[in-house]
């Protein structure tokens, strides 16, 4: 873990940056974080025992409700980082706690709160399927 963690983590995992994902000015693009932080909550339900693959085909459908990023050190291309997330509920809603941070020094790059809503055939449940699925880490 790193130093300058401020909080336990339920999952992290670690990713590099790509030539693609980097712009003009040779760094991430910033909408390139969101992806990093869609493709670390998907790693995580992997790891809880689900995807959205198998929820969808229960007709369960996982959304974005709000997503609240804070840019605070850019990547550059080749750079690693480790993405970390930790979940609460509240109500019907799933709270990710998520930040990056950049290897080997730590410094933090990205702070995010992502809220997620559970839908079942298109209309708002109060998630208790996706509760289900996270009950070890909630």
């Amino acid at each position: 873990m790193n130093k300058n963690a401020s909080a336990p983590y339920e999952y992290s995992m670690l990713m590099r940056v790509r030539d693609y994902e980097v712009d003009s000015q040779g760094i991430v693009n910033n909408a390139v974080y969101l992806h990093y932080l869609e493709h670390t909550r998907h790693e995580f339900c992997r790891e809880a025992g689900t995807s959205f693959r198998s929820m969808q085909a229960e007709g369960i459908d996982p959304v974005l409700r709000r997503v609240d990023i804070e840019y605070l050190t850019p990547l550059r291309l080749g750079e690693e980082m480790e993405s970390r997330l930790t979940l609460r509920r509240q109500g019907a809603r799933f709270m990710f706690r998520q930040e990056i941070f950049r290897m080997p020094d730590g410094a933090p790059v990205v702070r995010a709160d992502v809220t997620v809503v559970s839908l079942r055939d298109g209309r708002l449940t109060r998630g208790d399927e996706l509760a289900e699925a996270f009950a070890k880490y909630l």
